[in-house]
């Protein structure tokens, strides 16, 4: 596994490190060791599918709130999505910045969301799924939620016309520092 340090403080993109002959190639997606060894964390409560019918579904901007925040591992098993993340660690250097990447079927790149980081992402073509593994078991009544038009992160998303978001997701009020 490749792991490639990002601009925000402690989220990284991992891409496989293929073996390949003329069969195709073999590759890690998941190693414990090598997570623990880049100072991750490598504990796995449960793992997600999201299944996503129409190109410009948007899902986001999740988090847990303390003490249940989850480390989230990403991955794009059908299709192809921009995923974002917004580091929402007031004590970062690297708060309210976020960062888009192109997760799809054909890269199998894969991104680590830390702990206190805001998730979401956009289909960029119809019948999408998404696999996570996430750190955390979930919990009722302890989600968060940033806009995905927040005015103060001022995301560039990819897709702005035509979304498929949930009311929900539309709903959120404008972020506050302190939350």
């Amino acid at each position: 596994m490749i792991f490639e340090k990002t601009k925000l403080n402690d989220a990284y993109i991992i891409r496989p490190e293929r073996l390949e002959d003329d069969r195709g190639f073999f590759a890690r997606a998941w190693c414990q060791k090598e997570f623990e060894k880049h100072g991750l964390v490598s504990n796995l409560a449960q793992c997600n599918i999201s299944y996503n019918k129409s190109q410009g579904t948007l899902r986001g901007m999740h988090y847990q709130k303390k003490p249940h925040e989850e480390t989230k591992l990403v991955r794009c098993t059908a299709g192809a999505i921009v995923d974002v993340i917004i580091d929402i660690r007031p004590e970062s250097s690297t708060f309210s910045q976020w960062l888009t990447i192109e997760l799809s079927a054909e890269n199998r790149t894969m991104l680590y969301v830390p702990r206190g980081f805001a998730h979401g992402y956009v289909t960029l073509v119809d019948d999408v799924e998404v696999f996570y593994q996430v750190s955390e078991f979930y919990t009722p009544g302890v989600e968060g939620g940033i806009r995905w038009d927040d005015p103060f992160f001022q995301i560039a998303w990819p897709i702005r016309e035509n979304l498929v978001v949930s009311e929900k997701d539309s709903s959120w009020p404008d972020y506050e520092k302190d939350e």
